[in-house]
């Protein structure tokens, strides 16, 4: 590693150069599987909905009238319960309690939304991938709506 390498302390130092380029290139927000939703949401008649609330965990996507949250949880970072994606072979340590961190902070999160009477709703990575007009149809249910779609079908 360089000696150039900026750290801010909490992570391990990458062994290759290539995992700490991959990892500054994740994002926190506009992520391919949220504009993917967003997308379908907005195609379906849920548009009307607000970017990061500022709400315990600002959710991806939110309805404040309704009180509507939905995060969208990629499934290596939130620890999908379907996939069950194995760990990092490298600093195994660091990233069990990191990863167990996300997934205290996501129920805390959800918690404290669900008691102050907000619907939240979580759409998985791979729910997008394989049945988007699922995860747009409990969004819809968390309105009270049934969505719909130009091709109809698919989303009712």
């Amino acid at each position: 590693m360089s000696e150039g390498y900026l750290r801010d302390g909490r992570e391990p130092v990458p062994v290759k150069e290539s995992t700490s380029r991959s990892m500054r290139s994740n994002k926190g927000r506009d992520t391919r599987p949220e504009l993917v939703l967003r997308k379908a949401l907005c195609e379906a008649g849920l548009g009307g909905y607000r970017l990061q609330w500022k709400v315990p965990g600002r959710p991806d996507i939110a309805y404040p009238g309704r009180k509507v949250a939905v995060f969208v949880n990629g499934c290596f970072w939130h620890r999908c319960p379907v996939c069950n994606l194995p760990l990092p072979k490298s600093n195994v340590d660091f990233w069990r309690t990191k990863f167990e961190r996300n997934v205290e902070r996501d129920s805390r999160n959800i918690a404290s939304l669900e008691s102050d009477g907000w619907t939240v709703v979580t759409v998985w990575e791979c729910e997008i991938g394989k049945d988007l007009p699922s995860a747009v149809r409990r969004v819809g249910f968390a309105l009270g709506k049934h969505p719909k779609s130009r091709d109809n079908a698919d989303l009712i």
